[in-house]
């Protein structure tokens, strides 16, 4: 177990193989990430689940190449009593989908949420969401990193656990300024639709908008 800073706030960092543990604490809402061997859907895997139910212990779960089933992961995954709160949950959502065959619902992604309302920027990785709302300035310097390996480094765990530690306050700004200028209801129907748009990704359609004229 390690314990890390990020800012004020201590969180404990817990590794596990192929799956959570039995006895998790859970709540009605979890932040997720995920680190894959790369960007392409259908050529990469997903190696790492990141999860935290804002209780100050951020969750690493390694996933094996071979590793086709993680009965308590997916069980939260599927829990329609548990939000999942993602940034950029379109990739995670298709990783996890590609893994585990399960689509997680429902969702919060705060990268759509801030795509809604920060209408005067179009800066919004989660860095720049952090820095702005949050003021936390966090290094995205591990991004392009082996996370295949069967140990993870120290550096590496730190900078999993801060792609889903501030979730839950980002969220909860965001939810601030939809409610402000009144999309809170359009946002919720992007959230839900945007397991569909996944769908599409994983069935081939993952470079083709449907929806276009031509």
């Amino acid at each position: 177990m390690n314990i890390h800073y990020y800012g004020r706030q201590p969180c404990k960092v817990l590794v596990h193989k192929d799956d959570l543990p039995d006895n998790i604490q859970k709540s009605d809402s979890v932040a997720i990430d995920t680190e894959t061997t790369g960007l392409h859907l259908y050529r990469d895997r997903l190696c790492l689940v990141q999860l935290t139910f804002n209780d100050g212990i951020c969750h690493l779960v390694q996933i094996d190449k071979d590793v086709k089933e993680a009965k308590n992961l997916i069980s939260i995954l599927s829990d329609k009593k548990i939000e999942k709160i993602f940034h950029f949950g379109r990739f995670d959502m298709a990783m996890l989908y590609q893994t585990f065959k399960i689509m997680p619902d429902p969702i919060y992604c705060t990268k759509l949420a801030s795509k809604l309302v920060r209408t005067y920027t179009d800066r919004h990785g989660l860095r720049e969401l952090c820095r702005e709302l949050l003021g936390e300035d966090i290094s995205k310097d591990k991004q392009s990193s082996d996370w295949g390996m069967d140990q993870l480094q120290d550096d590496q765990k730190h900078y999993a656990a801060k792609d889903v530690i501030f979730l839950h306050q980002l969220q909860e700004q965001l939810n601030v300024m939809l409610n402000r200028e009144g999309r809170q209801d359009l946002a919720m129907a992007c959230f839900e639709f945007l397991k569909h748009r996944v769908k599409l990704d994983c069935a081939g359609w993952h470079d083709v908008d449907i929806f276009a004229h031509l």
